[in-house]
């Protein structure tokens, strides 16, 4: 798979439960995610849903992928489990798959047998890996914000030069003289339009990072 391209979840499967660990019950939900507000939406979700059991344990992997191959940002949780018990064996569920933009929740209902350390890793990694495995995977392009400025008289050649790579339209804004759009580019092309926009433009256009757009 190209630097461009990454795998995440086309769609969050119906939750999926494995046999009863020792009478403790974990329900593994697994859901896309893009922002820590997508995050914490599906955990309250849960939440809700499964309002009296003992812990919702999670991990998230969320950002494009960079060069070690995972997403920017991990995210865990142990909910009151012991520490490295839960959150970190979801995660690396995600990981083995190579997946970002990606919560997994796990929630667990006490069956009155502790399970020790080793015992909680194995069950919450199940958990997590039938609801992974459950769930429709999809491949994203990883792309970049770029806020392109120009004046009216260049709008032909900046949607030609637009019109030689891969993106994704985003906000527009006027003036009295020229538009700024924000397009999302491929990541890999970033560089590659910027040249092309100013050449295309004659030096007149601007071409700045738009870091605060979502794509």
């Amino acid at each position: 798979m190209d630097s461009d391209r990454y795998p995440t979840l086309a769609a969050s499967p119906a939750p999926v439960e494995p046999p009863k660990t020792k009478g403790s019950r974990f329900i593994g939900d697994a859901f896309p995610a893009r922002s820590e507000a997508e995050v914490a939406a599906c955990l309250e979700r849960v939440r809700r849903r499964e309002h009296t059991a003992t812990h919702h344990c999670w991990a998230a992997r969320l950002g494009v992928p960079g060069p070690t191959g995972y997403g920017a940002r991990p995210r865990y949780s142990d909910d009151g489990e012991p520490g490295g018990s839960a959150g970190l064996p979801i995660l690396r569920e995600i990981d083995r798959r190579g997946l970002s933009d990606v919560l997994v929740v796990v929630t667990r209902y006490y069956g009155g047998t502790k399970l020790g350390t080793g015992g909680l890793a194995r069950a919450y990694g199940e958990a997590a890996g039938l609801a992974l495995d459950a769930a429709p995977t999809t491949v994203r392009v990883a792309r970049v914000p770029v806020r392109l400025v120009y004046g009216f008289g260049d709008t032909s050649a900046a949607m030609r030069a637009l019109g030689r790579f891969d993106t994704e339209q985003g906000t527009q804004a006027y003036t009295a003289t020229g538009a700024a759009v924000v397009v999302h580019v491929a990541r890999s092309q970033r560089d590659a339009l910027a040249a092309a926009f100013v050449e295309a433009t004659a030096g007149r256009g601007m071409v700045e990072d738009a870091g605060d757009e979502e794509a």
